[in-house]
């Protein structure tokens, strides 16, 4: 924020000693610009005699040129007309592909139009016939007029004329074979057009003629697509399964405190472990239906129907741990574990301090997790500040007048 201000307090500082310099400076003449950058407009303050008066807004044309000038541009024009009207034609001897006749030349102030005596075989955008053309294998010769018109004053205009030789596009010995089984299909559609259907040709010029629908390749696209849709599924259940056990865990580390904290209570009042665990669990299902459902209760709830059905406190709380799979319950474990060889003697202490130091590390990752949403934030707010600096430094610098 301190760099931000630093940096706009003087970059206004640099703006306001140059426009202070530029106001003070007497202007007694303003350049015009060059043919094609358009006209300009000056404001200036005016002051007569020492006294100050409005401000008067001069508006000056851009240059323009004189009749040798022209005449040169003209001169100019013609020769680079030719090389752009070519297109991808090597010469105008022989023109095979579309021409271009253009409608104005790069760099010069001249607009051009065009008038063709065929324009049968090639129309105003140099487009060629290729069906007419098909008909002159020998080439025609097409007179191009180009009518070279001075923007800035139409009446000052130079005429150019020039011959191409038209020719029939080059084609390979196939496309030749199916330009003139199109010819004869043509001929067959416009003689049969009040007829339902169009008789396709099974022979032309004595060779066989066979017409089919083009390959399908649809079935290959969806053959293909079935691993890559497998593979996608399979990525998204991996994903969604490691979700889930985020989730998981997430959860469950929220309840450790609260769980950790019930056992305490409930052994400092004289009730044995297991009693302890069959109430949390009797508890958990009474407020299962309004609570929803907690992956740690449901843990807690298959280890006591294993004791009921005859598995040891024991074994029932090792296969608890597993189960769980994160390091805070596996401690549980091994602090009931513990208890279940030793005696119940400083159990309820070691409980206690270790629900204390739960809530903890729960307050702990509370704080992390908002650090990390102000973090987050940071990178749109910087972006932010520097739109706005963008926004009013830019034109102020644009603004200058050197």
């Amino acid at each position: 924020m301190a760099a931000a201000l630093v940096i706009s307090a003087a970059a206004a500082a640099v703006l306001v000693i140059s426009d202070k310099k530029e106001t003070a400076r007497l202007v007694t003449e303003i350049r015009r610009n060059s043919y094609g950058e358009g006209g300009t407009s000056r404001i200036l303050r005016m002051k007569i005699d020492g006294e100050e008066a409005n401000s008067l807004e001069i508006e000056v044309d851009e240059k323009r040129y004189t009749n040798d000038e022209i005449r040169a541009v003209f001169r100019r024009a013609s020769e680079k007309l030719e090389p752009l009207i070519l297109g991808e034609n090597e010469r105008l001897d022989e023109v095979r592909s579309d021409l271009k006749l253009v409608t104005e030349i790069p760099g010069e102030p001249v607009d051009v139009s065009w008038e063709l005596d065929r324009y049968d075989l090639v129309n105003i955008y140099g487009e060629l016939n290729e069906k007419a053309l098909e008909e002159e294998p020998e080439g025609v010769i097409v007179k191009l007029k180009a009518c070279m018109i001075y923007r800035e004053d139409e009446s000052m205009r130079a005429l150019e004329e020039m011959n191409a030789r038209i020719f029939p596009p080059k084609m390979t010995g196939r496309e030749k074979s199916a330009a003139q089984v199109s010819r004869v299909i043509a001929k067959e559609e416009e003689r049969t057009r009040e007829e339902d259907v169009l008789r396709l040709p099974g022979e032309v010029d004595g060779r066989k003629v066979e017409l089919r629908n083009p390959d399908n390749p649809r079935g290959w696209y969806v053959l293909a697509m079935g691993p890559i849709v497998c593979l996608l599924l399979v990525s998204l259940q991996k994903q969604n399964e490691q979700k889930e056990k985020e989730e998981r865990e997430r959860q469950m580390m929220l309840d450790y405190p609260e769980i950790m904290n019930k056992l305490t209570l409930l052994l400092g009042a004289g009730m044995t472990v297991k009693k302890a665990w069959e109430k949390i669990v009797q508890d958990y299902e009474r407020q299962k239906e309004s609570l929803g459902e907690r992956r740690a209760y449901e843990e807690m709830s298959i280890a006591f129907r294993e004791m009921q059905s005859g598995v040891t406190e024991s074994e029932s709380y090792e296969r608890f741990g597993r189960r769980c799979g994160l390091k805070a319950y596996r401690k549980l474990v091994s602090l009931l574990d513990q208890n279940l060889r030793k005696g119940t003697k400083g159990l309820t202490a070691l409980l206690a301090a270790e629900s204390q130091q739960a809530f903890e590390e729960r307050k702990a990752a509370a704080k992390r997790k908002g650090e990390e949403a102000g973090t987050k934030l940071l990178a749109p707010m910087f972006f932010m500040l520097a739109m706005v600096l963008v926004i009013v430094i830019i034109p102020a610098f644009l603004s200058i007048k050197m």
